[in-house]
């Protein structure tokens, strides 16, 4: 029998969804499976975007420009200067998700064997776009002890050498909800500006941003124009991740050069994607700001209810919709498979992604995991007080 390739073994499984059988046989069961593992929010979508689906009056859905429709490009770049990011429509590449912003950017921007540096935890897929690419992530350690904040600039320094080419970040980040401040961003400005590196940030999170914290784009830093580029989504925003639709952006027109071929060998973005996307940009604001209170609700009651766990320590995010959690047991990969697989309480139970599969330094996060607040407090008060006995009856309790 012929081998598969070497590209394909190397490549990492998802820590977000490699549990899922074991949450499929739970249901199985009849157990009620809490999913706190995948950023899938129980938001609505907006109506503007259903009805663009209800309302379609296309006799043929075509293929697009392979940047993406213009029209929707020339809306976006409204929406970017809308928030305080001066672009052009020109300057963006419409995607298949964000995770094919970021596979396109890797990939035009990085030879095979070039390295990326990213503070740890990061997005798992990180690990995956980097294998595809043929690239190597770098990681620099933060910590939970901290709230996960920027890696002392000296210790990011360190990680430079010929192979570096780029930082890429996530702001505010997946997984641990820490939004980057102004005084952060101008440290790694000046880090890219005097090794002239590439800046991929991931900024899919930028309507979460919490407690009056203001959102920097890496669009709006002086000096470094150049050398950035932005991974966008439609997803989080407006809570449809089915949709896939994204958006790589930047004022580098090689970059745009090289990556639109990229784009033209995938022929188009998703036509009907695009039109609901489009449609989202009508959205009204009591849409976000009814969003953005229920998130903040989730995230207090979150907090306060995790840290009444003996053992459990959950720093507060101030982005995003996630968490690392710090529990008291031996190995969270193995408390999470526990958990599915062994464990009821009132028939329910709690899927959670280990923190493991969000480091890429060995050994790291073992006693972490990420929890997603995307269920509404009714399901994550049920939830978390699931979690509260799984761990009181754990074998593997580490205190």
């Amino acid at each position: 029998m012929p081998k598969i390739s070497e590209k394909a073994v190397a490549m990492p499984a998802s820590p977000i969804r490699k549990l899922v059988p074991y949450a499929e046989e739970a249901k199985r069961k009849g157990r009620k499976v809490y999913h706190l593992n995948i950023g899938q929010p129980d938001i609505e979508t907006p109506e503007v975007a259903l009805n663009a689906i209800r309302n379609l009056e296309a006799k043929v859905i075509e293929y697009s420009h392979s940047a993406g429709n213009e029209p929707y490009r020339r809306r976006l770049a409204e929406y970017y200067k809308g928030v305080g990011i001066d672009i052009d429509h020109t300057q963006i590449i419409v995607t298949a998700g964000g995770s094919e912003a970021v596979l396109f950017a890797f990939m035009t921007c990085l030879n095979p064997g070039d390295e990326i540096i990213s503070p740890e935890p990061f997005y798992a897929n990180y690990n995956g776009f980097a294998t595809t690419a043929g690239v190597k992530i770098v990681p620099v350690a933060s910590y939970i002890e901290d709230d996960f904040a920027l890696p002392p600039i000296e210790e990011i320094e360190k990680k430079i050498t010929p192979r570096t080419r780029g930082i890429i970040i996530c702001n505010p980040n997946n997984p641990t909800g820490y939004l980057y401040s102004k005084e952060e961003l101008l440290k790694i400005r000046d880090i890219v500006e005097k090794h002239d590196l590439f800046l991929f940030s991931d900024e899919v999170y930028r309507e979460f941003c919490y407690d009056g914290e203001p959102h920097l784009s890496i669009m709006q830093l002086e000096g470094i124009e150049q050398n950035c580029v932005l991974i966008d989504s439609v997803s989080k925003r407006y809570s449809e991740c089915g949709v896939r639709i994204g958006a790589m952006i930047t004022r580098n027109q090689e970059v745009l050069d090289g990556a639109i071929k990229f784009a033209q060998a995938r022929l188009s973005p998703p036509g009907l994607g695009q039109i609901v996307a489009d449609a989202s940009l009508d959205t009204p604001d009591e849409y976000f700001e009814r969003v953005y209170n229920e998130y903040i609700a989730r995230r207090d009651f979150m907090v306060k209810e995790l840290n009444k766990i003996p053992g459990v320590y959950c720093p507060t995010p101030k982005g995003a919709f996630y968490t690392v959690v710090r529990l008291p047991v031996d190995d969270a990969d193995k408390f999470a498979q526990w958990i599915l697989e062994k464990f009821e309480h009132d028939n329910q139970t709690v899927m959670v992604a280990p923190a493991s599969g969000f480091y890429s330094t060995p050994g790291s996060g073992r006693d972490e995991v990420r929890i997603a607040y995307v269920l509404n407090i009714d399901d994550l008060r049920n939830a978390i007080e699931t979690l509260g006995y799984a761990l009181a009856a754990y074998p593997g309790k580490s205190v």
